[in-house]
C-alpha cells in the first residue's frame, strides 16, 4: 500500500534510491567503545525496508536486532556506513534534525509501555496529538486497536495487553510514516501478545504503516512479509514469506 511521504520539508541532502524503499541501509557498522575493549554491534549490514510492508526482525539476545531498531529510528548513529530515508540523508544529520524525524516520521513501540499512571488511555494518545501536524483523533486511534470501549480507563484499570494496545495507539495516532517495535509482546503472555499482533497486523494493513517488529520468538515471523534474521551483528538470512500467517494462527 502507497502512502504520501508527511517528510517533504526534512532538510537532509537527497540522494538517490530504489522507489518504493522508504530506508536504504548500507554498509552500516555500530561500534561502542567502552575504555580500552570495543564492541562491535553491527558489522556492515545492507538492507531496504519497503514502503508498506512487514518485517520481522528475529535474532537472540545481542545480535544487534535493538541497534539496528535504534539506528533505523534515529534514536542512535552508525559509526560507519549510511542510512537514507526516503533519499534523504540521515547518516549525518543533526541533533534537531534527527529530533524533528523522529517527531514526523517515526513511532515507536517498546516492550515496556511507557504510559502515564495518572492520564486515562485517551488522555495517554492525546499527548502525542498535541505535537504533531496531522494527527488522528485519539478515539479513533483507540478504536483501530480495538480499545473504543476503554477510553476513560487508567493504565492500572487495564491489562497488560491493553496497556500495549494503548501504547500502540498513542504511536499511530500521530500517522508516523513508519513503526519500530522493539519486543512489543515481550512482557506477555501467548493470549495476549497475539492480541497486540493482531493491533499491530491492523494498523499495517489498514494504514499502509511500514512495520518493523524486532524479536527472539521465531512464531511471530510467520505473519511478516519478510523475516530478517540477525547474529553477532550480522545479517545472516532473508526470507520472503509466499504465505503470511494471521496472527490467531500463530503457534509458539
Amino acid at each position: 500500500m502507497q502512502r504520501n511521504s508527511q517528510s517533504a520539508d526534512l532538510p537532509y541532502p537527497e540522494t538517490q534510491t530504489q522507489s518504493g524503499v522508504v530506508f536504504h541501509v548500507h554498509n552500516i557498522a555500530k561500534v561502542y567503545r567502552m575504555g580500552e575493549v570495543e564492541v562491535r554491534a553491527l558489522r556492515s549490514i545492507d538492507l531496504d525496508l519497503y514502503e508498506g510492508e512487514f518485517m520481522v526482525l528475529l535474532g537472540a539476545s545481542g545480535s544487534g536486532k535493538s541497534t539496528l531498531l535504534n539506528i533505523l529510528g534515529g534514536l542512535d548513529v552508525p559509526t560507519s556506513g549510511h542510512i537514507l530515508f526516503r533519499e534523504r540523508d540521515l547518516t549525518h544529520a543533526s541533533e534537531a534534525e534527527l529530533t524533528r524525524f523522529r517527531r514526523d516520521c517515526v513511532g515507536f513501540i517498546f516492550q515496556f509501555y511507557n504510559l502515564i499512571p495518572s492520564l486515562t488511555a485517551r488522555e495517554n494518545v492525546a499527548l502525542v496529538t498535541e505535537i504533531v501536524r496531522r494527527p488522528m483523533r485519539p478515539e479513533a486511534a483507540l478504536e483501530l486497536v480495538g480499545l473504543a470501549d476503554r477510553l476513560d480507563h487508567f493504565p492500572a484499570q487495564l491489562s497488560g495487553g491493553e496497556q500495549q494496545r494503548v501504547a500502540i495507539a498513542r504511536a499511530i495516532a500521530k500517522r508516523p510514516e513508519v513503526l519500530l517495535c522493539d519486543e512489543p509482546t515481550g512482557a506477555l503472555d501467548y493470549a495476549t501478545g497475539k492480541l497486540v499482533l493482531e493491533a499491530l497486523a491492523q494498523v499495517n494493513q489498514e494504514l499502509g504503516t511500514t512495520t518493523a517488529v524486532i524479536t527472539h520468538n521465531a512464531g511471530i515471523a510467520a505473519m511478516a512479509d519478510r523475516v530478517v534474521t540477525m547474529r553477532s551483528g550480522e545479517i545472516i538470512r532473508v526470507q520472503h514469506n509466499e504465505h503470511q500467517v494471521s496472527p490467531g494462527e500463530l503457534e509458539w
